[in-house]
């Protein structure tokens, strides 16, 4: 009797796969121009395997979302780790993780989930509440005038980044982070 050949399932890596295909595709064509059958295509799997994964459209972008925030959440803990100084802390966190020489971490995924958070309203919602829930949680320690500052220059300069629209050479990037840092302690 022949033994058939089975492959090793690995659902985390197929998972990881997708992601990446339809941050691809967002990059390339934007969030409308994903679509299941162009993902599980560009993925080389069956439309059934893509759908076991993710049901649908919506639950693709959502799991690139949650993705790309879990990954986010465990860069600015590792960072928040580092810091001795409570005050500003998460601020001081956000900005070294998103405002990173040379682009941050996920680069591509971010462009990509950026572009998808420009054109579907429930993703800007999910993007909101996470937010307005990190703002709730450090309200005790990041609540100054200035650490709001520090957080939406962050998130210009981060934009900025992900559209490659302004060149900053390394000095300048530096005098930026650095004056960044300290207003998060003023």
């Amino acid at each position: 009797m022949k033994t058939a050949h089975h492959r090793k399932k690995q659902p985390e890596a197929v998972r990881q796969l997708l992601l990446g295909v339809t941050a691809g595709l967002c990059v390339e064509k934007g969030a409308s121009g994903v679509t299941l059958d162009a993902v599980a295509a560009a993925a080389g799997v069956s439309k059934g395997g893509l759908l076991h994964h993710f049901p649908s459209k919506a639950a693709l972008l959502d799991g690139l979302l949650d993705d790309l925030i879990d990954r986010l959440d465990a860069a600015i803990h590792r960072a928040m780790t580092d810091d001795p100084e409570p005050r500003g802390r998460f601020t001081r966190a956000y900005l070294k993780v998103c405002f990173v020489p040379g682009g941050m971490a996920e680069e591509e995924r971010w462009k990509a989930m950026t572009m998808a958070l420009l054109g579907e309203p429930h993703l800007r919602q999910r993007w909101r509440r996470w937010v307005e829930d990190r703002s709730a949680l450090h309200a005790g320690t990041d609540l100054s005038i200035n650490c709001e500052l520090v957080r939406f220059a962050t998130d210009g300069l981060w934009l900025a980044s992900l559209l490659e629209s302004h060149r900053l050479d390394p000095a300048r990037e530096q005098a930026l982070m650095h004056r960044l840092v300290e207003l998060t302690r003023t």
